[in-house]
């Protein structure tokens, strides 16, 4: 049964957790410690405290417990996750994330019958920085992150991390860039999965993806007993789905991170040998450039508007700064604008929506800020 259960606090604050409501999400449950902590919680359909279960501890960007529950509602039904959001954690006082997340996560644990081996983090925009600190904080005790449209709390790329990492990001999602550098640079267990749109939540689909791709990885590790038939239906539903892409070069990088998240799991000749052809396929390397050219110009697009704002506070380098600068919004603004689905339209609304935020923290130039306000994109909902 999906849908939502309002409480009031000082029911949610008295009720045993054999009381609380099943397959349903409650909007607010009050600490039992703390009065001034609450969350959103999902308890699945079939939870009892005889067994242990999973945990998703989730931070929305703007403290709203029950949006990440809305994405992770179908994940955590049909695989047995206790989810729970964060009513206080929100984008502001680091302090105040870490509080929240530590209260809620000592209150639904002490709750509910949690598999301690099985805890994870995720969250959206500064949601996912809070997730990826917690896990960092307490590596022994997360045993991984979905980060969805933001990775580390100091946006800097690691090569290892000890725990798992799944990463997403909409294509026109500001935070694509540093998303990519993450998994270019990570080699511990990662996935990283980007889809149509922009800084938002994970879609649910790919929410249950996630979830599996968790499971796959707590099979693997021992965190959980392996269920060799379930592993098999996976893979072959993975390979159906990554051999059905049109594209090459994005067949190409599916059918071998199919081989990196089925790695002694499953047996990955086949996809191996398939994607080791493509990549030396002439259609294949044009697209790989491709895709690697996107990358640098929107370093190189980014690096420029950063580097002419600048000039904006020399005065002998003012009139050119802002003259190019100006061109360049111009510029952003019609190829945002377009129609067609294209590299340049990505980059432009990536880079300009980007930029758009935080302007007036690096420039107090009041004619450029009017220009930015002129040129600003829609905001785009964090949903």
């Amino acid at each position: 049964m999906r849908g939502r259960l309002s409480l009031f606090a000082l029911a949610a604050l008295l009720m045993p957790a054999q009381q609380v409501p099943l397959g349903q999400i409650i909007d607010d449950v009050v600490c039992a410690k703390d009065a001034s902590q609450h969350y959103a919680l999902y308890l699945p359909p079939n939870y009892t405290p005889d067994r242990q279960w999973p945990l998703i501890l989730a931070f929305d960007p703007g403290g709203r417990g029950k949006c990440p529950l809305e994405h992770y509602l179908a994940a955590a039904e049909k695989y047995g996750y206790i989810v729970a959001g964060s009513n206080v954690s929100r984008n502001g006082s680091w302090s105040v994330s870490m509080g929240a997340a530590q209260a809620m996560g000592a209150d639904v644990t002490a709750r509910f019958s949690i598999d301690e081996k099985r805890i994870y983090t995720a969250g959206m925009s500064g949601g996912a920085r809070v997730a990826m600190g917690l896990a960092m904080g307490s590596p022994k005790v997360i045993a991984g992150v979905i980060a969805s449209s933001a990775g580390y709390p100091d946006s800097k790329p690691r090569k290892t991390v000890p725990f798992l990492v799944f990463g997403t990001a909409g294509n026109e999602d500001f935070n694509w860039l540093e998303m990519r550098s993450l998994d270019h640079a990570l080699t511990s267990p990662h996935h990283l999965a980007v889809f149509p749109g922009g800084h938002v939540w994970l879609p649910s689909d790919l929410a249950v993806e996630a979830v599996e791709w968790l499971n796959l990885q707590a099979m693997r590790e021992g965190r959980m007993p392996r269920n060799q038939k379930w592993i098999d239906s996976l893979f072959a539903a993975r390979q159906d789905k990554a051999n059905a892409i049109a594209d090459e070069w994005e067949r190409c990088q599916r059918l071998e991170t199919l081989a990196a998240d089925f790695k002694d799991l499953h047996d990955i000749g086949v996809v191996t040998a398939t994607a080791a052809a493509l990549r030396k396929t002439k259609p294949v390397k044009e697209l790989q450039k491709k895709d690697q050219s996107e990358e640098f110009q929107e370093r190189r697009l980014l690096g420029d508007i950063l580097d002419w704002e600048q000039g904006l506070q020399v005065p002998e380098k003012r009139s050119e700064s802002l003259a190019r600068l100006i061109d360049i919004w111009k510029r952003m603004d019609t190829q945002a604008k377009s129609e067609e689905d294209t590299a340049a339209r990505r980059i432009a609304r990536r880079v300009s929506r980007g930029l758009a935020m935080g302007a007036s923290d690096r420039t107090k130039d009041p004619e450029y800020l009017s220009l930015l306000s002129k040129y600003r994109p829609a905001r785009m909902g964090q949903r």
